[in-house]
């Protein structure tokens, strides 16, 4: 595939990136597509479960915290698979992290995701945001960088056709949970991604093995594996993570990094669940979601209910009028002799009887 050309960006400009030359498009093995369009739900619902683990150092200091759930949810009216994840934490007393939210099929197709990704450094700080969302047969992807006061914006576009078998930040995650359920990883797996620069490129996945690792004082046998993110622009990227025989991921840490992601205790161990991390819901697009959803629903059975009784409109406006032209100085008892008449057309409520012995 020609690679989309790019040039200087100025701060605050928009950078447009090119589709791909569909003579020369990227696309995911014939054995990638055949492992997403093999996923069945009754396997989605094993990986319905939440993961908590800690970001330590080499030296074994605790830096942070990551965490990820996977339920059932609803985009409009689709039914899908909401994941979310995050990760918080500070290295070298610099807080930083990342939290994902993402809308998927169940065949791992991205609908909509939310990724943020922030490092709050000494004297400046970066904070990237993408948004990808289907529309009309595109996907369209959004992309804001600030590095202090400097802000640059990208976009892209691609019709979902050359899209089959992308693997993004969110569907990556439940992507390896289904791998290391499977315990195996198909020869010659390579799917499609996104890179920094919002390019096309491959991403492969291969079987790292058992091996036995200490968790909450028990020696276990997890399963690994390796992804593999080459990149137009920088070096590739590589993560290997290892997971529980039900699934649960045990370490999770990109190579070179000097931080690793670690279960403390196994799930059996946790007599009160994972521990969770608070969340400003206003800026988490899961539950802004479900408080917009939740809004809308309200206001149709509100409206509804009006509808059904324009009485209620009626009475509300001849208070009104009655209390402009009154003024009174105290509203609430004005109120309270106003309507105390309609409480006696009320019907009279049955005596209650006696007891049959």
């Amino acid at each position: 595939m020609e690679s989309p050309q790019e040039s200087e960006t100025p701060a605050g400009a928009l950078k447009e990136v090119e589709g791909p030359d569909h003579g020369e498009e990227m696309k995911a093995s014939k054995e990638a597509i055949t492992f997403v369009s093999s996923i069945v739900p009754a396997e989605l619902q094993k990986c319905v479960f939440p993961d908590s683990l800690v970001s330590v150092s080499e030296g074994g200091r605790h830096l942070g915290k990551f965490s990820m759930t996977v339920e059932w949810g609803r985009r409009g009216l689709q039914p899908c698979v909401l994941l979310h994840a995050q990760s918080h934490g500070a290295i070298d007393d610099s807080p930083c992290g990342t939290t994902v939210t993402a809308y998927l099929t169940t065949d791992l197709e991205v609908l909509e995701e939310d990724y943020h990704e922030y490092v709050k450094l000494k004297g400046h700080s970066l904070d990237k945001r993408c948004h990808m969302v289907q529309r009309d047969g595109q996907m369209v992807i959004d992309k804001v960088t600030t590095v202090g006061e400097d802000v640059t914006k990208e976009s892209a576009s691609y019709p979902m056709s050359v899209l089959r078998g992308l693997v993004t930040e969110g569907s990556n995650l439940l992507l390896m949970r289904l791998i290391a359920l499977r315990k195996e990883v198909p020869e010659h797996m390579t799917f499609i991604a996104l890179d920094q620069g919002l390019h096309i490129t491959h991403t492969t996945f291969s079987e790292l093995g058992l091996k036995q690792l200490e968790i909450g004082g028990e020696t276990v046998e997890v399963f690994g594996v390796e992804r593999v993110v080459p990149s137009v622009e920088d070096s590739p990227t590589t993560w290997h993570c290892y997971f529980l025989a039900d699934g649960h991921l045990a370490s999770r840490m990109q190579t070179g990094s000097p931080v690793t992601m670690r279960l403390l205790q196994l799930p059996s161990q946790l007599e009160t669940g994972f521990e969770k991390i608070p969340l400003v819901w206003q800026e988490d697009m899961q539950m802004r979601s479900k408080f917009l959803d939740r809004k809308e629903e309200l206001k149709a059975g509100h409206a509804s209910y009006l509808r059904q009784h324009p009485e209620i409109r009626a009475l509300i406006s001849d208070f009104l009028q009655f209390l402009l032209l009154r003024k009174p100085d105290d509203v609430f008892q004005f109120a309270r002799e106003y309507f105390l008449p309609f409480a006696s057309r009320r019907p009279p409520e049955p005596s209650p009887k006696a007891p049959s012995l």
